[in-house]
């Protein structure tokens, strides 16, 4: 079960132009910026990651608002926990469990997802936020990331899984992000 208080959430490359490659780059970006929200309106620790931003771009215009009073953090290997000053970071947040969303998913977010796993995190892999440049691609990480202990979940799915509760001081706030139209 998702609790807020040892959830964070890792947004990773959603960046340059590959962002409008993946499949779905629309929904995957407005998907993404209602997980942001929710999650900030939870108060989860926020972490996105740039891979080689000097080359390949800085995460895309629609997002960078949503950056602010996060960690934005430059990467070069393409697992997470292969940079250390990222392993430092997420290890410093204290949580145990990552929502983890981003492109692509066969490559960044499958070697994320899988050293998370290895370091002894818990990963629930946010489906509708992760894409890859071939829907293949992106259900073959997504099963083999299922297969070695990920968890799958969804925007929605989550975001009400971590309130726990209509009562929730967040509820309204995250429910009107979830109705909004992609």
């Amino acid at each position: 079960m998702l609790e807020s208080r040892d959830t964070g959430l890792l947004v990773v490359d959603i960046q340059g132009k590959l962002a409008r490659l993946v499949e779905g780059s629309d929904s995957l970006i407005a998907n993404t910026a209602r997980l942001v929200q929710g999650a900030k309106a939870l108060d989860l620790p926020v972490i996105w990651l740039e891979q080689n931003p000097d080359k390949l771009g800085a995460t895309v215009p629609e997002l960078q608002p949503l950056q602010a009073g996060t960690l934005v953090l430059a990467k070069y290997s393409f697992g997470a926990l292969g940079e250390p000053t990222v392993a430092d970071a997420l290890a410093g947040t204290g949580v145990s469990h990552w929502l983890v969303c981003g492109i692509e998913a066969h490559i960044c977010v499958y070697q994320s997802v899988l050293g998370l796993l290895a370091s002894g995190a818990r990963v629930s892999l946010v489906v509708d936020a992760v894409s890859s440049r071939t829907a293949a691609n992106r259900e073959l990480a997504i099963g083999q990331l299922a297969a070695r202990g990920a968890s799958l979940t969804s925007v929605e799915m989550c975001l009400y899984e971590l309130m726990g509760d209509c009562r929730h001081p967040a509820f309204r706030q995250i429910a009107a992000l979830v109705q909004r139209p992609s």
